[in-house]
């Protein structure tokens, strides 16, 4: 099948398959006499992968040691669960940090009088110097 092929069934964009195969991600595919690519079924199976690795928040260097597991029938499977653990982590302190960021503008929006005239806490929080911002208005 060609690239939009590919594509259409892997559920990655044809620029995005074409990145994927120039950083070495992907093996590139065969071509054609006329140079253009040719995609199997397994390499359609392989992006599907990728997809959802991607979809999941995997960094593309942590989707290539996923790809290296998933292909290495030899590997252990705590090796991979090791792998997905510590990306838990780093999605679980990425949630915490971004619920601090909308508890702290919660509480600076909930303190914004909202009106015509010119204070307001979240422009003046911004503006506070770095350890400074302030939490309570």
């Amino acid at each position: 099948m060609n690239i939009g092929e590919a594509a259409k069934r892997s559920g990655v964009s044809a620029k995005m398959i074409r990145y994927y195969e120039s950083i070495g991600l992907i093996d590139a595919p065969l071509r054609t006499q006329a140079q253009y690519r040719v995609y199997e079924a397994q390499d359609v199976h392989t992006l599907r992968f990728v997809r959802r690795s991607r979809n999941l928040g995997f960094s593309l260097e942590e989707s290539r040691a996923l790809l290296a597991l998933w292909r290495d029938k030899s590997r252990a499977s705590a090796d991979v669960k090791q792998l997905a653990m510590s990306h838990v982590r780093d999605l679980e302190a990425k949630a915490a940090e971004l619920q601090g960021m909308a508890d702290t503008l919660r509480h600076l929006a909930e303190h914004c009088q909202g009106d015509a005239r010119p204070d307001c806490p979240i422009l003046s929080d911004l503006a506070a110097p770095a350890g400074r911002a302030e939490t309570c208005c």
